[in-house]
Parts: C-alpha cells; structure tokens; sequence
C-alpha cells in the first residue's frame, strides 16, 4: 500500500487537476490524503439560486467581513473527498490540519483571487503568505503524514493563478525541508493529450449539446495554458478510464464551481473540458527546485500508465 499526499490550492481543484490520480489510488487500496490551502473565497458562482454568496468583483475586502462562500465551499469539498472515499481530507491552518501537524498556531489564509484584484490586498491572502513560515508548518504536516509521494502544481501554478502558484512555492519548500524527503511531482499535460482531447471535443460536443449546456468548444488555435508541456517533459501518467466516474460525482459536488455534463466540464467561463480519464505528471528536485525530466532507475509503464510513463508509485 502506497500513501500519497495531494496539495491543492483550493476546493474543487483536487477533483480537477488530480481526480483521477485520487481515483485511481483509493480504488488501488492507497492511502488518499487531501491538504486544502484556502476555502476559495474568491470563487465565481455558477448557480443562479447561490449567486449571493459572490463577492463583488472589483471591490476591496473588509478584513473583518464574513465570507459568505466559504463554508459553503467546506462542504463542497467535503462532499467530494466522501464522494472519493479519500483517507482525509483538511484545510491548511483549520483545527484538524493543527492536529496532525503539531503546529497550534497554523493561521488559515485566504483566496487571493486573481492577480492585480483588490481582494490580493487583503492581509490574509494566500499568495501574500510568508513562504518560510508556511513550509515548516506544511513539513510538519508531511512528517507527521509520512507519504511516499506529494503533489502539487507546476512553477506556474497550472493556469497562473497567483494560489497556485504560491501551493507550488509552498509545497516544495516544505518537501525540501522535510524529514521523511518523499518524492515530489507537479501536474503536466503532454501537448499531445491536450490536441487530442481539443479535437475529442469539436467531434463529440453537438451544436444541440452546446446549445442544452451553454458550453463553448475552445478553437484549434487558441492557446494552451502553461501546464501542457512537450510529451517528453512528462515522465509519469496515471490513466484510468474506470476512474472518472467517481471524478464526476466529486465535481458535482462543487456545484458552485462546476457543471459536469456526461464527460464534459466547465467552469463559469463555460469552457469546454474533456474528463479523459488520463493525466500527466513530471518528477520534481524539491532540492534543486527543478524538474528531473526523467523516470528513476526502475521505473517504468505499467498498469494505471499510458504505457509509456511511469506510475506516481512503484509497487
């Protein structure tokens, strides 16, 4: 049995970015842990009966406000970690995360929003956190935990948000400076798996499906985010065809975030996503804070692979 640690920046991006890697190792038999960084405050709310738990945009936050989303949010994320039957699931800076890392003083951050947005001002924004400080409390954590294998972000937090960026930043600090050293990986697609699944979307989306969902097929053309890396920058996969059904009922759960119709997702941009049951990742030098760009000796395809990439874990 492997044990695997998954830090996210906020809720719904575990089931995004890594469903099906969670997928894959609960039903695997691994230990699924989960470390959540904010509640996303700053989400935008797709469901007409929930819209007044946004915040206005473009508005400075009041330090002393409520933030009418986040619970909200907790039991989202709440509801799609039971839906994954992962092994836990917390909340950097809440009382379990306190718990189990020894680290009483822990302070819960805030969603930052987008960069340049007048909620990055507030004095609990992520991305403004002190990297040093939140390391040491996340390496406690990772010692106490003990996994074979963390994951998070690449250097450019996936699509740039400025949490993303700052999980990356945090979680390889924290694996650097930890006393068990397990291996570290950061989330990649291969171009190719992106061509494919753009090309997927325009033959399997029908102008009567666009029209029921609202969905809008990115082009050929448009740009990729930076997540999607040459092929050979992707050293391991995790596909799993079988494994996104339980990642379709965790995205349901973050109703606020996310619509999922058949195999298709979109945030509230209405953007088009294909759930492919496949993702990518690349081995990361916490040390060096650098990609490894290689499998390590041993390592090779097997089951749960593309058949051309290593797993996260080697049984």
């Amino acid at each position: 049995m492997a044990r695997l640690l998954f830090v996210h920046a906020h809720p719904d991006d575990e089931s995004l970015w890594t469903g099906v890697a969670l997928a894959h190792h609960v039903a695997a038999g691994d230990e699924v842990h989960v470390l959540t960084c904010t509640l996303g405050e700053e989400g935008e709310v797709i469901p007409d009966d929930l819209k007044h738990l946004e915040l206005p945009a473009g508005e400075a936050r009041d330090p002393d406000a409520a933030d009418p989303l986040a619970e909200v949010r907790r039991d989202e994320l709440r509801a799609a970690m039971e839906a994954m039957a992962v092994t836990s699931s917390v909340v950097f800076g809440d009382e379990e995360f306190r718990r189990l890392s020894g680290r009483e003083s822990a302070p819960a951050f805030r969603d930052s929003g987008m960069a340049g947005t007048p909620s990055a001002a507030h004095p609990r924004a992520f991305a403004s956190c002190d990297i040093d400080a939140v390391a040491a409390d996340v390496a406690a954590y990772v010692d106490a935990l003990a996994p074979d294998a963390v994951v998070t972000y690449d250097e450019q937090g996936g699509y740039g948000h400025p949490d993303h960026i700052r999980t990356h930043d945090v979680t390889v600090a924290a694996v650097a400076a930890s006393r068990t050293q397990p291996q570290l990986f950061i989330t990649l697609t291969p171009r190719s798996w992106a061509v494919e699944d753009r090309a997927w979307l325009h033959a399997m989306c029908s102008p009567q499906f666009l029209e029921e969902t609202g969905f809008l097929v990115p082009s050929a053309d448009d740009p990729f985010p930076p997540s999607v890396a040459d092929d050979a920058e992707v050293t391991h996969a995790v596909v799993d065809e079988q494994a996104v059904t339980a990642q379709i009922r965790a995205l349901r759960a973050h109703r606020t975030q996310v619509t999922v119709a058949d195999e298709v997702y979109a945030l509230s941009n209405d953007i088009a996503a294909r759930l492919s049951g496949r993702e990518g990742y690349a081995r990361y030098d916490a040390e060096a804070r650098a990609r490894v760009g290689a499998a390590a000796p041993g390592e090779h395809a097997g089951p749960g692979t593309d058949g051309h990439r290593a797993p996260l874990v080697t049984r």
